[in-house]
């Protein structure tokens, strides 16, 4: 198994969706790993420019850097993300990563019935870390977004692992309970 393990929490050894994804890997084992720390390593963010250089008739460095992108997702036959909620939302990093995956006629196109994802389904699993409890509640703005465009680009099977209340007292049971999950 070849999996994509992509970081994007800006606590680097101290974050609990690190932790997680390092649970995940001494667990599982995968033969082939492609890790990818979207905080370390960050993506520009889009802009109008690079907006351009993505949807340009001819090859460029921002076109080449997402085929990169999209090219480790094909190649991946499970795709792994760690995601803390900053602020109610996803880590700008990989709000990043997500604009430079999604590209009209390369990783969806637009039909009469509504746009069609072009990426081949594989396994998805999120692991959601949050100071609160926002699982399945209102202000829970994070996972239908990331479903959402994963879905798009035609990533089906998503997954959501929630590791929560980690700004509290119950950090320790929160992070055991999610690393249970992980391994069923």
């Amino acid at each position: 198994m070849h999996a994509l393990v992509l970081r994007t929490s800006i606590l680097g050894d101290y974050s609990n969706s690190n932790r997680l994804l390092d649970d995940w890997l001494q667990a599982r084992r995968p033969q082939q790993v492609t890790q990818r720390n979207l905080a370390a390593e960050p993506i520009p963010h889009l802009d109008g420019e690079r907006f351009d250089a993505l949807n340009a008739a001819s090859s460029n460095p921002v076109q080449a850097l997402s085929e990169q992108l999209i090219g480790e997702i094909e190649a991946a036959d499970e795709i792994v993300i760690g995601v803390p909620m900053y602020n109610f939302g996803v880590p700008s990093q990989l709000k990043s990563w997500m604009d430079h995956l999604a590209r009209a006629g390369r990783t969806f196109q637009y039909t009469p019935e509504g746009p069609v994802g072009l990426l081949q389904d594989k396994p998805v699993t999120i692991m959601a870390t949050r100071g609160g409890a926002y699982a399945n509640t209102e202000n829970d703005n994070q996972s239908p977004f990331i479903r959402q465009f994963l879905q798009f680009i035609g990533l089906k099977s998503v997954r959501f692992v929630y590791a929560e209340t980690l700004a509290t007292d119950q950090r320790e049971p929160a992070l055991e309970r999610a690393k249970a999950e992980l391994a069923a």
